[in-house]
This record gives C-alpha cells, structure tokens and sequence, in this order.
C-alpha cells in the first residue's frame, strides 16, 4: 500500500470526525440565525454545499492543483 493511502487511512475517522464537526456546526450556525429554520431541510442544503465543494476539490485534483502542494 502508498504510504500515503496508508497514512490517511489511519486517520480516516479523524478525518470523517473533523468533517462531521463542520457539518454540525454549520447547521447549529443556521439554527441560530433561522430560529424558525426546518432542520432537515437545512441539513439536505449543506450536505448539497459540502459536496459542491468536494466536487471542486475533485476537479482541481484533476487538473493537477495538489501535484505539488
């Protein structure tokens, strides 16, 4: 195995942890702002903004922006 497949894997629940932190958080942020706020909705949008951004980090991989970061 790559050693950095490996060293990601070792710290993939980190990783899914620190993802699901942010994705609370903003949904806390959204209750707060939007008293009246459906949460589940609200959660189907951010899952929608966080893929979004995936999707880039995606595309930018491809396109070779992480060759040498």
């Amino acid at each position: 195995m790559e050693s950095e497949k490996k060293d990601l894997l070792e710290r993939k629940s980190e990783i899914i942890k620190e993802l699901e932190i942010l994705f609370k958080t903003n949904l806390k942020i959204t209750d707060w702002d939007v008293p009246e706020a459906d949460d589940r909705k609200a959660a189907e949008v951010l899952v929608e903004i966080l893929q979004e951004g995936l999707d880039k980090i995606k595309e930018d991989i491809k396109n070779g922006k992480y060759d040498n970061y």
